[in-house]
């Protein structure tokens, strides 16, 4: 309840705001003049983050976690730790297609499918843990090579499985979208995964 008072808040402290600018918008600009719109871009600017931070925790993430790949990663600039609801706010922003996948299938299949779908893309397996619904992997990018990690998490859910991926890189600070375009490829593969696939 408190991070939704706290969304509420904001709102209404911009409604008002705004409702007090336009009745009053002639004296105000007789005071200031044009340090109006200076104004009104700090007051966007600090305000942006507070509502995208409210709107994070209002919409917290769980994201599946790394356990085997960890060793691999000992020596990576980046760490495989999620950075937290801001990220997860970011990324709903930048990627929004995005989501986890829903199956019909049940976990082992739905796990079977997934680790068809990682091998029909060229990734090495790490570790298969299908009693734990956890699948990691390790990518290459195209141009350079570099090496990049991925986790899937399958999950029981009412009438079938859900499905959540993470990709994140090993090295460099930007990844100019190809963890979320290694994501998409994954995805659509395992949609097109045959049902009957078992995991080996």
């Amino acid at each position: 309840m408190k991070r939704v008072a706290r969304v509420l808040a904001i709102v209404g402290l911009a409604v008002a705001a705004a409702l007090f600018a336009r009745d009053n918008i002639g004296r105000i600009a007789h005071l200031v003049g044009g340090a109006i719109p200076g104004l009104l871009l700090t007051a966007a600017f600090h305000a942006v983050p507070m509502v995208t931070n409210a709107l994070a925790e209002f919409f917290p993430d769980d994201p599946p976690r790394f356990v085997a790949v960890l060793p691999l990663r000992r020596e990576a600039p980046n760490s495989a730790e999620y950075a937290g609801p801001t990220l997860a706010a970011q990324q709903r922003a930048g990627y929004p297609d995005l989501a986890p996948v829903h199956l019909a299938d049940p976990p082992p299949q739905a796990f079977a499918r997934a680790v068809a779908a990682a091998r029909s893309l060229g990734w090495q397996i790490v570790a298969a843990a299908p009693a734990e619904g956890r699948l990691e992997a390790t990518d290459r990018t195209r141009w350079f090579g570099f090496r990049d990690d991925v986790v899937v998490r399958v999950l029981p859910e009412a009438g079938g499985s859900r499905v959540d991926v993470r990709s994140v890189s090993r090295v460099g600070r930007s990844d100019l979208g190809t963890n979320a375009r290694r994501i998409r490829r994954f995805l659509e593969a395992l949609q097109a995964a045959p049902a009957t696939s078992t995991a080996r």
